[in-house]
């Protein structure tokens, strides 16, 4: 049987020539910005990185699977229609949404955007203004130990730091004690900086809000590689204005922040434009995935990495 694969581009298309040439599958170009190409069932369609349109396109009777590149999938649940198996890119993201991470709460503890700032002025500005505080020997809270979590305590082993892992219930693993999430409040006066990488979902909606910011003690710093509504974007623009708290994020709310929006100028904030994964070897491991998933169809196995997005 030939399956029926969509890809979201043309250079895409490309790199799964091969499939064609040998009979695997028949291939299509489809960003989901209009309808599913006509006269086709598509066996799996692959979804753009970069979102384009909206799933009210999707029709159950054209479309039976979505490969997408992301690991988030909060804005299909509820979008998707019944019958559309819907997979997210595990094991795609990560790492460099870990490496991220590590690479902003580095950045606003050495200082490092205030003094690109200094180096992009008309002429330049050298300024040793204050010790700034660095990271050995600190205590980071990882709220959520899941992939990327895992990914970015890996990372943090060499710095030197002591780490208070927080997931959604207690539980004890190799590295030693994850705390619950109903501990968090209480856990949050003695870290130095809280690193969140939650997924998105009902439970997880504004969890960093004002109770938990006011929690944080002074002068520490909140990293979001999560997602931009995980936090209270009043509240983070209250508690970073006031002083209180430092601010690393790759995700706000709203995305795109608009150009005036106070987080550009506040000082103490450090704000990236959801970038976590964007990095030039994704298809490194985006093919592999894809291909392991055409192989499954093919074979009539289970696709992987399925996620509900029923939204009930």
């Amino acid at each position: 049987m030939t399956l029926q694969l969509s890809l979201p581009d043309e250079t895409t298309r490309d790199l799964f020539a091969d499939l064609e040439s040998d009979g695997t599958a028949t291939l299509h170009v489809w960003d989901f910005a209009g309808k599913p190409p006509a006269d086709v069932v598509l066996d799996l369609a692959v979804r753009p990185y970069q979102l384009t349109g909206d799933l009210s396109v999707l029709d159950a009777e054209r479309v039976k699977a979505v490969q997408a590149q992301s690991l988030g999938y909060d804005d299909a649940i509820g979008n998707v229609p019944d019958g559309i198996t819907w997979c997210n890119a595990v094991d795609v993201h990560e790492a460099p949404t870990a490496e991220l991470a590590v690479a902003m709460t580095l950045a606003s503890l050495r200082g490092l955007d205030d003094f690109a700032r200094n180096a992009t002025r008309a002429q330049g500005r050298w300024s040793k203004d204050e010790a700034r505080p660095g990271l050995l020997g600190k205590r980071v809270m990882l709220l959520g130990v899941g992939g990327i979590g895992e990914q970015v305590a890996a990372r943090l082993d060499g710095f030197g730091v002591e780490m208070v892992r927080v997931a959604s219930s207690a539980r004890d693993d190799d590295r030693g004690h994850v705390h619950g999430i109903d501990e968090v409040h209480g856990l949050l006066a003695d870290v130095d900086v809280v690193i969140v990488a939650v997924p998105y979902g009902d439970s997880t909606h504004h969890l960093v809000d004002d109770a938990f910011l006011s929690a944080m003690r002074d002068g520490a710093l909140l990293v979001n590689v999560a997602r931009g509504k995980v936090a209270d974007t009043d509240a983070l623009v209250t508690h970073a204005a006031s002083g209180h708290v430092r601010l690393a994020l790759d995700v706000v709310d709203p995305e795109p922040l608009p150009d005036d929006h106070p987080l550009w100028t506040t000082p103490g904030v450090l704000v990236v434009p959801h970038v976590g994964g964007a990095v030039a070897t994704r298809m490194e491991r985006v093919g592999p995935l894809v291909r392991e998933q055409v192989r499954r169809l093919g074979a009539g196995e289970p696709l992987m990495n399925q996620v509900d997005v029923s939204g009930s």
